[in-house]
């Protein structure tokens, strides 16, 4: 990985920080040889702070830290891009981005399978989903049984509406299945991936 510090005058160069998770662009920092090594060699984002004149590590003060999760270097050899897991807001306005966006995947399957994670994590009286997991795993199973034979059902009718519903009602309870066992869309993903190479 060779980054050309020498580009500006200053030795600084844009570091471009983007959410590993959820792909949002979190904020916009400078970095120079030393930012970057720490950064390395820490696996916190420091930045070189333009207005302090001083290395400075994103959470410093806060605890509101970046953790590194992948690291790259554009075609010009003179800007970082730096896929981080956020530990807190980043904006120092308190934000999830310092363009005061919230920072949700725009995907929604994965903002769905994170509310089923808190409700496995946080259960609520007055979840579903909650009372869901409290009643084990064979009723969960059961659940995605009887889901699937109402997709079937609908199948062979020609009301779209309740076939695109209970569509939605089996997908959710296959989410919440696979929590239940400790797995992931991603990780069915992985297994399609791996037989279609």
């Amino acid at each position: 990985m060779q980054i050309d510090f020498e580009k500006s005058a200053d030795g600084l160069v844009p570091a471009i920080i983007q959410d590993a998770a959820t792909g949002k662009v979190l904020m916009l920092g400078y970095m120079n040889r030393e930012a970057l090594d720490k950064t390395l060699a820490d696996n916190k984002v420091t930045f070189y702070s333009r207005s302090k004149k001083r290395l400075w590590t994103k959470g410093e003060e806060s605890g509101n830290f970046l953790l590194l999760q992948d690291l790259r270097v554009d075609c010009d050899s003179d800007t970082i891009l730096i896929k981080a897991n956020p530990v807190g807001p980043v904006c120092h306005t308190g934000a999830d981005t310092c363009w005061n966006e919230v920072n949700t995947s725009n995907d929604f399957l994965a903002r769905l399978e994170s509310i089923i994670t808190d409700r496995k994590n946080n259960p609520s009286d007055k979840s579903y989903t909650s009372q869901l997991f409290a009643r084990g795993i064979n009723k969960v199973a059961q659940k995605v049984g009887e889901e699937a034979v109402e997709v079937v059902i609908e199948a062979k009718d020609d009301n779209d509406e309740l076939f695109l519903n209970e569509s939605a009602d089996l997908l959710y309870h296959y989410l919440v299945l696979l929590q239940a066992k400790g797995f992931t869309l991603a990780d069915v993903i992985k297994v399609l991936k791996e037989r279609h190479k």
